[in-house]
């Protein structure tokens, strides 16, 4: 594996706090040079996760896993964030949609948290792996055959390709109808891409979903999770569905990126299996860098650090997976000892499909374009400058131009019933059914018309 070099000396500091900043350009250039430097003030240090927001940041594997397995001690509900409810975190902070309340498994804890996971768990152990397999090789044939003929033979494989291959399989796996599907897929991409009002296009269209699937159940997660004997309600619903959408495609194009690039780079052993790259993109380039964040019920004394009770202490799985002190452990380990999905209670339920879509996607992409090669050397690649995911900006690629042919054509499905409308605080403004212009079909309408052959 190559190593970026190390920053020279420390990084600058946040002008507010003298803490490193775990943002912008300069982390963004040499994350691993940030930990580097971290580890030097101790298991954990105070940084900026964003301006005007500090939090604890804990770079060793042991500390990590003994926060993540104490929930006694360190609890997930940021109602506790002290900072927040003194009004000292900005409104407009683009930290608040990672940490902010919501009901959900991933933010709750004690009865509340099993109730909302065993729920989650027991719907995510009803996926085929085959069917998913399946699903994931239809998205992802999809997908190349859009750019594989075109444009002499390039493309750009974060954009197109490794970003939106989740968003197929999970739409396609929740028993999204197209039009539904396609406004998921728009929002979830905004939220990616910084764009405003995306949540709550996401939020409408999983409403909607759940409106559906209420009065025509199908052989969905969404139904099965509807239908779990813990009876969520439909607002628990919305916040599932909405952590899993979102939650689960992020990590997921980002290790596609990221193991495309390792297996198609200069310095990938030829014959190692996909799996293998996977599993490195999981222990030296988390896709989750830096998240999780935990409240201390108490102070808590920690490697020489005093972690404040209510004060939020985040679990840099990038950090943690790479700690110097496992290189001379890491033949003992289990290569699953990484904590890119997390450990204890709250750790990822969906790690096993997660890892199936993400071998199955670069497996497809490998088959289909054989002759696939980088256009820019592994080590210059440039990843996002933000502190909550590592992934890569843009990952250029060249190859022969081919066509990959659709499916034979499935039946078509039953058509969805009428979603539920938006609200519209005012109803003169309501446009007329004669009026109203056919939107142009979405990815998701798209996707499901080739799987057709339309």
């Amino acid at each position: 594996m190559q190593q970026r070099p190390g920053i020279q000396g420390p990084p600058h500091g946040c002008p507010a706090h003298g803490n490193l900043p775990l943002y912008g350009p300069e982390f963004g250039s040499d994350p691993d040079g940030h930990y580097e430097h971290l580890r030097s003030l101790g298991p954990s240090a105070p940084v900026d996760i964003a301006p005007g927001v500090e939090v604890e940041l804990v770079t060793s594997y042991d500390a990590a896993l003994y926060i993540l397995q104490n929930p006694g001690s360190f609890v997930r509900d940021s109602r506790r964030w002290k900072a927040l409810n003194e009004g000292r975190v900005p409104e407009d902070s683009p930290a608040l949609p990672m940490m902010r309340y919501r009901p959900n498994a991933l933010l709750s804890d004690g009865a509340a948290h099993a109730r909302l996971r065993q729920a989650v768990t027991d719907s995510l152990a009803s996926v085929n792996e085959l069917q998913l397999v399946r699903q994931t090789q239809q998205s992802a044939d999809y997908l190349i055959s859009r750019f594989s003929s075109e444009r002499l033979g390039q493309a750009e494989l974060m954009a197109e390709y490794a970003q939106p291959l989740p968003l197929l399989v999970f739409s396609d796996l929740f028993g999204c109808p197209p039009e539904i599907g396609d406004r998921v897929i728009a929002g979830i991409s905004g939220l990616f891409d910084g764009q405003p009002g995306a949540d709550q296009i996401v939020g409408e269209a999983v409403y909607e979903l759940i409106a559906l699937k209420r009065r025509r159940p199908g052989d969905d997660l969404t139904t099965r999770l509807m239908e779990h004997s813990a009876g969520l309600t439909d607002e628990e619903m919305l916040h599932q569905l909405v952590t899993l959408l979102s939650g689960g495609t992020m990590p997921l194009s980002a290790t596609i990126g990221t193991g495309s690039a390792l297996i198609l780079g200069e310095d990938w052993q030829t014959g190692l299996p996909v799996e293998d790259a996977v599993t490195q993109v999981l222990w030296n380039y988390a896709p989750i860098a830096n998240y999780a964040a935990h409240y201390p019920t108490h102070d808590v004394e920690l490697g020489g650090r005093t972690l404040r009770a209510n004060e939020p202490v985040v679990i840099s799985f990038a950090g943690a997976n790479t700690d110097p002190r496992l290189a001379e452990h890491r033949e003992q380990l289990s290569a699953k000892a990484h904590l890119a999905f997390g450990a204890g209670p709250h750790a990822c339920p969906a790690k096993d499909p997660a890892f199936v879509i993400a071998v199955t996607g670069i497996e497809t992409l490998l088959n289909r374009l054989p002759d696939i090669e980088v256009r820019v050397p592994f080590k210059d690649l440039s990843w996002v400058p933000a502190p909550w995911s590592r992934s890569l900006v843009t990952l250029p690629v060249r190859f022969t131009p081919r066509t990959v042919a659709p499916p034979a054509a499935r039946a078509p499905e039953p058509q969805a019933a009428t979603p539920v409308p938006h609200r519209v605080a005012n109803p003169a403004q309501q446009p007329s059914a004669q009026a109203a212009p056919k939107s142009k079909p979405g990815l998701f309408s798209r996707f499901l018309a080739w799987t057709r052959g339309e």
